[in-house]
């Protein structure tokens, strides 16, 4: 059981930072996760008042404050434009509308979940967190840093030329998936991120630049380097097995995957 002794809708996210120093204080996202657990909270703190529940569009990024629902990220048309629909295809299998309708991205982000879709959508884009204390920093770098008592206010994703395509594997329709998958060439730079491994989501190191230069290859080049780099993941990726699949599934899945994210990134394959 949830067990919350002081709750405090803050003014300010200066507020809510000084708040949330004290080991036992929480700042609350969409509390659909949280709320399944058990634990005791001195200071619960609420940042809905903030105005932290939008998507902002520049010339250069997007900026989308930590307490937006899911679901508006899923029906925002200028971001689903930028991502080709790969946002709205990432998010649509999470359990259900209300459920992202509570759901918040940046509780998503900064909970760094291993099941998290979210998390592997956003690691195959040039995405950034906003941090109060610690300013700006990539969200692939975020990911790996311990949790501290720092407050997310941003999350940012920088306009590049993007070509991205995400894809999950479900045993069934709005469980946690078993595994995720996006490829996406940022600009030039060719990534491939896998997460629900089931821990949480990395982007696939190509060490042998296999994938180098792909929007510039040839259809048959495109799918040698495709196949040479499904081969080079599944070694690569560490996959563990739980209720949902083992992890020799899993590391069949990683080949899978990768090859058809890629394959539908270089207009090889329109859709499964």
């Amino acid at each position: 059981m949830l067990k919350i002794k002081s709750y405090v809708k803050v003014k300010s996210i200066a507020e809510a930072y000084e708040l949330n120093q004290k080991k036992t204080a929480l700042v609350l996202g969409g509390m659909v996760w949280l709320k399944m657990g058990n634990r005791n909270i001195s200071t619960a703190i609420d940042l809905s008042g903030l105005g932290l529940d939008t998507v902002q569009e520049t010339d250069d990024e997007f900026v989308i404050g930590c307490m937006t629902p899911l679901r508006e990220l899923e029906i925002n048309k200028r971001l689903n434009e930028y991502t080709h629909g790969a946002v709205r295809e990432s998010l649509r299998h999470i359990v259900g509308v209300q459920f992202r309708n509570c759901a918040t991205i940046g509780g998503s982000i900064w909970g760094r979940y291993g099941f998290s879709d979210v998390l592997t959508m956003f690691l195959a884009m040039d995405t950034w967190v906003e941090l109060y204390d610690a300013g700006r920093i990539p969200l692939t770098e975020f990911v790996n840093r311990k949790k501290d008592n720092d407050i997310l206010v941003n999350i940012i994703v920088r306009k590049q030329p993007l070509f991205v395509c995400y894809m999950s594997q479900r045993n069934s329709k709005t469980d946690f998936p078993v595994l995720t998958c996006a490829a996406s060439l940022i600009g030039e730079e060719a990534r491939t991120v896998i997460g629900a491994r089931p821990a949480r989501a990395v982007v696939v190191e190509d060490k042998e630049s296999i994938l180098k230069n792909f929007k510039h290859m040839t259809n048959k080049q495109r799918g040698e380097a495709i196949e040479k780099f499904t081969e080079y993941a599944a070694e690569h990726v560490t996959t563990a097995g739980n209720m949902r699949a083992s992890a020799e599934y899993r590391t069949l899945l990683v080949k899978i995957l990768i090859r058809r994210t890629w394959e539908a990134v270089g207009g090889m394959k329109n859709e499964y």
